[in-house]
């Protein structure tokens, strides 16, 4: 098993920048990609940004594209996102995920986090 625990939720106002961990343990050997999903209240959850082992290889959704950046250390086994420039609706709880493959992390991940919560207020 994999556990993830993510940090570094919070409230900011429109054009502030936060930046989320998270953290893995457990058989992280088994963890190829990681990534981020986010839910807003009556809506379902979506991808936001994915990472290869290595970093060589980036997927962002559309409406995140050039305002967030995700990155790992994976000597710490933990992955990060940095959102800069963010907007109300960015508000979401956030949730790290991670997988063996990368092409399942960007859609149905094996192993999520519990959320952060991110409001952004106008």
């Amino acid at each position: 098993q994999v556990q993830l625990v993510e940090s570094g939720g919070g409230l900011v106002q429109a054009g502030g920048s936060l930046r989320l961990s998270c953290a893995a343990s457990g058989r992280t050997s088994s963890i190829y990609a990681m990534g981020w999903f986010r839910q807003a209240p009556g809506k379902e959850r979506q991808f936001v940004a994915a990472i290869g082992s290595s970093g060589g290889i980036r997927s962002y959704a559309d409406s995140v594209k050039g305002r967030f950046t995700i990155s790992r250390d994976n000597a710490k086994n933990t992955e990060y996102l940095q959102m800069n420039s963010l907007k109300p609706e960015d508000t979401a709880v956030y949730y790290c995920a991670a997988d063996f493959g990368f092409a399942r992390v960007t859609s149905r991940p094996t192993y999520w986090g519990q959320g952060t919560q991110v409001t952004v207020s106008s």
